[in-house]
């Protein structure tokens, strides 16, 4: 088959996106949340493949600012609605929207991609890896109860909508957003994401609710949640399903969940997507009776491994030699040396030195926000060291004090 790879064009964008929901099941978007992406849509960083008139696949690229270690915002090509479909599959297809992806975000001059994996077994051949995780946590709030720290009971949680709020919402997010690395900023347009609320999403659930917390008359976090009320012989068994939960201090975060934990006629606290060292963990009484799961989150790919690591902070002083494997953006190989210190900005040059690490740039992106140490790849044959002490040296600098999460999906 003869397909075309080009750019899409505004007018392009409804078949472009028919194309994603036919590969990704064929279920219609609701038309709030079709309209919502319709609005955030960016149709000069999205490329489709076209056969004569149909669209049969499809890449896009929102325009990111990504916490990083360090607090830097850096800019980031979120990439989303990467789909073939399925008449055109073994054909190259993906490949070679990967291949004009990265070197469009190249020449925009933006040294990371990010995406969320539909199937976590695609992308790592593209220079993709999984830089953070997440947990999902159903507590059974009838057996566990809440270690709450002093202060508690000074802070006021009040009910708003989600509408009302959305204000005091987004500034709690965007200070907890600067402290949290795999954190996007909130670029114009996206602080509707959390308060989209179609039926069909809700999965039995009830409109979204929210509550603020205050102290001293100033919000200081939120929660958002759904109600999933159910019934057994024994009584209620309802659901309090969390979407958004955020705190700027212990008794705020604490109080939030004092709530939750105490709504009437439900026995199940549910969160999906919460950082894999949640303070609620330390809150609990009893760890084993909140099903704490982790999967996945969000996967990193360095553009340019210059400026990426230029871009971020190390938690310790630095000075390495990396051999870079790179095959599938080859500017990327060869040897850097990389130097971060108590004092000035760090660098990261090419150079002629012996090489002291050696791994290929999906490695470098599994350690690039801190979640993932050098020392646990190298355990896994994934990285080498040529020099002795190199290894502990890089991945206590590349390491973070708190672990990287992105909070929302794209």
């Amino acid at each position: 088959m003869t397909t075309e790879l080009r750019t899409l064009s505004a007018s392009e964008w409804d078949p472009w996106f028919d194309c994603v929901e036919l590969a990704f099941g064929g279920v219609p978007f609701p038309p709030e949340k079709r309209e919502m992406y319709a609005a955030l849509a960016e149709p000069d960083r999205a490329v489709g493949l076209w056969d004569g008139a149909d669209c049969v696949g499809t890449a896009g690229a929102y325009s990111f600012r990504l916490t990083v270690p360090g607090g830097a915002a850096v800019p980031a090509a979120g990439v989303t609605a990467v789909s073939v479909a399925a008449t055109h599959r073994r054909q190259g297809l993906l490949t070679s929207m990967m291949r004009r992806q990265l070197d469009d975000v190249r020449s925009w001059g933006e040294p990371l991609a990010v995406l969320l994996a539909s199937e976590p077994g695609i992308y790592g051949r593209f220079g993709y890896a999984a830089a953070t995780s997440e947990m999902n946590l159903r507590v059974d709030t009838s057996r566990v109860g809440l270690k709450l720290p002093p202060g508690t009971d000074e802070v006021r949680v009040r009910r708003s909508s989600p509408e009302q709020a959305l204000d005091a919402c987004e500034a709690v997010y965007a200070r907890l957003a600067a402290a949290r690395p795999g954190t996007p900023l909130r670029q114009p347009g996206w602080e509707r994401v959390p308060v989209n609320d179609p039926e069909s999403s809700r999965h039995g659930g009830s409109p979204l609710q929210c509550v603020l917390a205050e102290r001293d008359g100033a919000i200081t976090g939120y929660a958002t949640f759904h109600l999933r009320p159910a019934w057994d012989d024994a009584g209620p068994r309802g659901t309090v399903a969390v979407r958004d939960l955020a705190a700027l201090d212990p008794a705020s975060y604490a109080a939030l969940w004092r709530f939750l934990a105490g709504v009437d006629l439900t026995s199940f606290v549910e969160c999906r997507n919460r950082p894999v060292d949640d303070a609620v963990l330390r809150l609990v009484s009893d760890v084993r009776r909140c099903d704490a799961r982790l999967r996945d989150g969000l996967y990193v790919r360095l553009v340019s491994v210059d400026a990426a690591l230029e871009a971020r902070g190390y938690r310790a002083p630095v000075d390495v030699v990396l051999e870079v494997e790179d095959a599938f953006c080859p500017w990327n190989e060869g040897r850097w040396r990389l130097t971060a210190g108590a004092q000035g900005a760090p660098t990261c040059r090419r150079t002629a030195d012996e090489p002291e690490l050696a791994l290929s740039s999906n490695e470098l992106a599994a350690a690039y926000l801190g979640g993932v140490s050098l020392t646990t790849l190298a355990a896994a044959g994934q990285v080498r060291e040529l020099r002795e002490g190199a290894l502990a040296e890089a991945s206590l600098a590349f390491s973070s004090d708190v672990q990287p999460w992105c909070p929302h999906g794209f």
